[in-house]
């Protein structure tokens, strides 16, 4: 697979992302996350990497596939889905990191690991395990001290806008311009991170589709995307197989690949670098595409 380093045509400049530990990921036109979920109950997955070796074999072929990042994720975050516990987080995510991150030392490789999580302890256990990225779909709200665990290992870091928990997001979520809504919470949460000791230059934003949002705020941020580039940082488009594309199409979970790639290559084209998707070898080849059509 070829990877994404900017063919001769494309206009996109390529871009560099730091993470933690000295390192940086890129120059590349586009960043893909490949999801790694360890948990039973996640909406599109769950279940199917829950042991060790699975779920290691798993993110290994995403690296081969073409992912930059690996993104580990120990509690689900659809909606209305329970809380865990820290310490079966930790029991989930700190040995697929471990195994993952001693493969790439042993190897040679170039991608880095993220995981998925809102609580201190847990983004303090991983990156001393190898992580170098935390998404966290709290914004540091649900555990103030991640924020602390934040400016001590100065991760790259996802900020996500989310109203409300997994287990109530959902619950007749209103904004009067949800576009508007989410700008102003990100200034204020980036002046609050830098502020805290967080380089910006390691922060990307997620608008968090799906999080806390009905089918028509969902569509007003995607066709909103170049909005949030104002403010100067990356955007994430996380938007994988989401319940959005059964509300608008009618279709079910297994059959959204196609919808996701489609509204990957649009999201690009408006401005989203960053990619959080399932299926990575198709998202590989939708985003060559828009590397070179664009």
């Amino acid at each position: 697979m070829k990877p994404l380093t900017g063919g001769r045509s494309s206009v996109l400049p390529p871009i560099q992302w730091e993470i933690s530990g000295g390192r940086a990921i890129g120059p590349a036109p586009f960043f893909i996350f490949g999801i790694v979920n360890v948990t039973p109950d996640s909406f599109y997955d769950g279940g199917r990497h829950d042991a060790l070796q699975s779920a290691v074999d798993h993110g290994m072929r995403l690296a081969a596939e073409g992912a930059h990042v690996l993104d580990i994720g120990g509690e689900s975050s659809r909606p209305y889905a329970p809380p865990v516990s820290l310490e079966q987080e930790l029991e989930r995510v700190v040995p697929v990191v471990q195994a993952l991150a001693g493969k790439r030392a042993d190897n040679g490789l170039p991608w880095a690991l993220s995981v998925d999580t809102y609580k201190a302890g847990t983004a303090a256990a991983v990156l001393a395990a190898g992580a170098e990225i935390i998404n966290d779909i709290s914004a540091c709200a649900f555990d103030p001290e991640l924020k602390d665990v934040l400016a001590q290992y100065k991760p790259g870091y996802i900020l996500m806008h989310s109203l409300g928990r997994p287990e109530n997001m959902q619950n007749a979520p209103a904004y009067s311009d949800v576009v508007e809504e989410i700008l102003d919470f990100f200034e204020k949460k980036l002046e609050e991170l830098i502020g805290a000791g967080v380089p910006e230059e390691r922060i990307v934003l997620d608008p968090g589709i799906g999080f806390g949002k009905l089918l028509e705020h969902n569509l007003a941020i995607l066709k909103g995307m170049p909005r949030f580039l104002e403010l100067g940082r990356p955007v994430m488009g996380a938007l994988s197989n989401k319940s959005m594309f059964g509300q608008l199409l009618g279709l079910d979970a297994g059959e959204r690949q196609t919808a996701t790639q489609v509204t990957t290559a649009l999201i690009a084209a408006k401005g989203a670098r960053f990619h959080r998707v399932h299926e990575v070898v198709e998202t590989v080849r939708t985003l060559r595409l828009a590397e070179e059509l664009f």
